[in-house]
């Protein structure tokens, strides 16, 4: 099966160059500037293919990297601060949170660049010549595809934007706000106009590129978020739940059988259960291609989830940094709330053990003092010895005495030792220092397609309908076993059930700050759930501020008041 990779390039289409070339899996990619391309280059064959290849770039600046994640799961009810790391602003929700952080105008700039790639090549499409009608209209709607994703991250984030559907050839200082309702106007009427020509499949032949399904996936999150938002509409919910309905039923995909298979690292990120996935290789040409943001604390190119939610084993008894482990990074730990309700039942639901690394085998063998452990004061280990176990639990003191390893329990846990999440973690890595990961990002999976279709039908007030949506996941999550244990009535599908269902099912993957506004209730959450950002939150923290290079760079109005407003409260 074939990919898509980015690739780095120069043009002067004012536009981002990044490129994505068509490769067999993972191949190693030859990185070739191309410099001094006319401004008619994208009408040839080859300058449309590229132009539209490097649309699909700016996924690479916000999913599976520091800036996303801090943007989508930082400050909530599931997650509050480890000891290390940057931006604790959008934990805490203090002034470190500004007009002025780096990442901010990162993700903005990035976002406005794909935009206008895009821009271009839908512009440009009628003069291109070498290329079938069909197969223009095909990448046209590819990009009508990723400018509706890159605008619903937009609008999600930081509310009604500049809305850009024309190409902008060179700098300009004319910028205006859009109000919310125009830009799902626009982003809903790229999506619906571009379905007729997606490839109508689960996955494109072309492995990466949109398909239908993605684009139908994509619809039923943004009519489920537009429904809680200024622009709502009656039937919003109804849309959201037939285009779920949709790819459920439309293009063959399942859930598979066990949970944690559904994050195997390899060929089984390419899976029945994969919607929409943006890509990573273990080449680090094409890693450095897809850093843009490196210089502003963003990705320091590939997936580089695996860095964010590990905990301090390397300094404990028996244990030093390696490859398998990862690095000990700490800037994610999971709150109370979120291991002792949300994964509460850990004999049913087998996405507790799946989800987060509870043991760590000693590959530093010898006899150590001990540290968090006070039921014994040595322990002595043979390599792959269990050296630490996370139970869970409160285990009593003359339990953990008798275990010839250090147990770590809840009353124990800190910023620096605490369950680290463990989807994400990347052992293919070369060596223990290299932060680069190559895992594809699953931007859309079924799991999710079914409790998009489950709270659809809550809102809609059609709770047997809800629960044979969530039960369909629940059963998959369930220990061998213990599948009707997991079954809900519909007296049990309700929004509270379906927040912590979300939580269960998605924790870590880039979606939960934006579950929490489109629910109305971050402020209450973290208030109730968060003691880190408990303090500072407010109702103004349910936008972003716009980043103060966009207000700079911006014509004042006739009173000299900024041209482009700043969200309130920043």
């Amino acid at each position: 099966m074939n990919r898509i990779h980015i690739k780095k390039s120069v043009c002067t289409l004012g536009v981002l160059a990044f490129m994505l070339v068509s490769q067999s899996c993972k191949n190693v990619l030859e990185e070739k500037v191309i410099s001094s391309i006319g401004n008619d280059y994208i009408n040839t064959p080859k300058g449309f293919e590229d132009a539209t290849r490097a649309s699909y770039a700016p996924l690479r600046s916000f999913y599976a990297t520091q800036q996303g994640l801090t943007m989508t799961e930082f400050g909530t009810d599931l997650y509050t601060t480890g000891s290390d790391g940057s931006y604790k602003g959008f934990h805490f929700y203090d002034t470190q949170l500004n007009s002025f952080v780096d990442i901010l105008q990162g993700v903005w700039e990035e976002l406005y660049r794909g935009i206008n790639t895009c821009n271009a090549v839908i512009e440009r499409a009628p003069a291109a010549t070498g290329l079938s009608d069909a197969l223009k209209k095909q990448r046209v709607a590819e990009v009508k595809f990723l400018r509706a994703h890159y605008y619903f991250i937009l609008v999600q984030q930081w509310g009604g934007v500049d809305l850009r559907l024309t190409e902008t050839l060179g700098p300009t200082k004319k910028t205006s706000r859009a109000t919310e309702a125009d830009i799902y106007k626009a982003i809903l009427s790229d999506l619906e106009s571009a379905l007729p020509d997606l490839e109508n499949k689960a996955r494109s032949s072309d492995y990466g590129r949109a398909t239908k399904a993605a684009a139908e996936h994509l619809l039923a999150r943004v009519y489920l978020t537009k429904a809680t938002s200024s622009a709502k509409a009656t039937d919003d919910y109804a849309k959201a739940a037939t285009y779920a309905q949709n790819v459920i039923a439309n293009y063959g995909f399942k859930l598979l059988s066990d949970f944690a298979s559904v994050f195997a690292q390899g060929a089984g990120e390419i899976n029945d259960e994969v919607v929409f996935a943006v890509q990573y290789t273990s080449d680090p040409l094409t890693n450095a291609a897809s850093s843009p943001l490196a210089s502003s604390g963003g990705n320091t190119g590939g997936n580089n989830l695996h860095l964010f939610f590990g905990m301090q084993y390397d300094t404990q008894a028996g244990m030093v940094r390696d490859v398998f482990y990862d690095r000990p990074f700490r800037r994610l730990r999971p709150t109370t709330y979120a291991l002792e309700t949300v994964f509460k039942d850990r004999v049913n639901d087998s996405r507790y053990k799946k989800s987060f690394r509870d043991t760590w085998l000693s590959n530093n063998p010898g006899t150590f003092n001990t540290a968090f452990d006070k039921s014994k004061s040595t322990v002595t280990f043979k390599a792959g010895d269990t050296a630490i176990f996370i139970p869970g639990y409160e285990m009593p003191l003359a339990e953990r005495a008798k275990k010839p390893y250090q147990v770590l329990v809840p009353s124990a846990y800190t910023e620096t030792l605490f369950l680290p999440l463990q989807k994400f973690f990347d052992p293919l890595r070369p060596d223990k220092t290299y932060e680069p990961g190559s895992r594809d990002y699953l931007a859309f999976r079924l799991a999710e397609t079914y409790l998009i279709l489950a709270e659809a039908q809550i809102k809609l007030g059609k709770t047997t309908e809800a629960a044979t949506a969530i039960n369909a996941v629940r059963r998959r999550a369930a220990w061998p076993g213990k599948e009707a244990a997991m079954e809900i009535k519909s007296d049990n599908a309700t929004m509270d059930f379906l927040m912590e269902e979300r939580g269960r099912e998605l924790m870590g993957e880039q979606i939960r700050w934006m579950d929490l506004k489109r629910w109305g209730n971050l402020v209450e959450r973290v208030k109730l759930y968060n003691p880190q950002g408990a303090v500072n939150v407010k109702e103004t923290n349910n936008l972003r501020p716009i980043p103060q290079t966009q207000i700079d760079r911006s014509e004042k109005a006739a009173d000299g008041s900024p041209g482009f407003p700043q969200n309130p409260g920043y």
